[in-house]
C-alpha cells in the first residue's frame, strides 16, 4: 500500500479535528487525561496550530484514503529540534505500518537528525514503534495523572 504525505492547511482544520477526535478517543477513555489527550482539543486549537509558521500538518494518505495525520513543528533555526506532536492513524488502518511509513517520510522532507516526541509510557506498542525508528528515551518522564505517564525521545 502506497503512503504519502498531503500538507493540510485551514482549510482542513475541521476534518483534522474530527479524525483526530476519532483517533484518541480510546486512549482518551482510558486514561482520562482531559487536559492533555489530543482527542479532547477544541477545532479552535487545531486551527491556532495551523496558523503557525512553523507547524506542517499533513494528512497521512494509504493509497486514496485519509488514514490519519502528523504534525510537525520544524522553525528551521540551528539548534533546535523538530517535534512530531500529534501523529495519529484512524483505527481501522491501525498495525498497518502506516505511522512507521508516515515518520520516515517526515523525516525525508524535514531532515533525518534532530526530532523530539513524547508518547504514553502505559503504551508499548507506541514506544516500540519509536524506538524501531531509533529514538531514544531522553530519560525524562511526565506524570499526567495516576494511569498515564509520558515518556520523551529524541533522535
Amino acid at each position: 500500500m502506497e503512503i504519502k504525505l498531503l500538507r493540510a492547511d485551514l482549510n482542513d482544520a475541521k476534518e483534522l479535528h474530527e479524525m483526530q477526535t476519532e483517533a484518541f478517543r480510546e486512549l482518551l477513555e482510558k486514561y482520562q487525561d482531559l487536559d492533555t489527550n489530543p482527542g479532547n482539543e477544541s477545532v479552535e486549537k487545531v486551527e491556532a496550530r495551523l496558523e503557525q509558521g512553523f507547524t506542517y500538518f499533513y494528512f497521512i494518505c494509504a493509497g486514496e484514503k485519509k488514514a490519519g495525520a502528523v504534525r510537525v513543528v520544524d522553525r528551521k533555526e540551528a539548534g533546535t529540534n523538530k517535534r512530531i506532536s500529534p501523529i495519529f492513524i484512524l483505527p481501522e488502518f491501525q498495525g498497518q505500518g502506516i505511522a512507521q511509513k508516515a515518520i520516515s517520510i517526515c523525516e525525508e522532507i524535514h531532515g533525518k537528525q534532530g526530532w523530539e516526541l513524547d508518547t504514553v509510557l502505559q503504551e508499548p506498542k507506541n514506544c516500540h514503534l519509536y524506538e524501531k525508528l531509533g529514538y531514544r528515551r531522553t530519560g525524562k518522564t511526565k506524570i499526567i495523572n495516576k494511569k498515564l505517564t509520558l515518556v520523551f525521545y529524541c533522535k
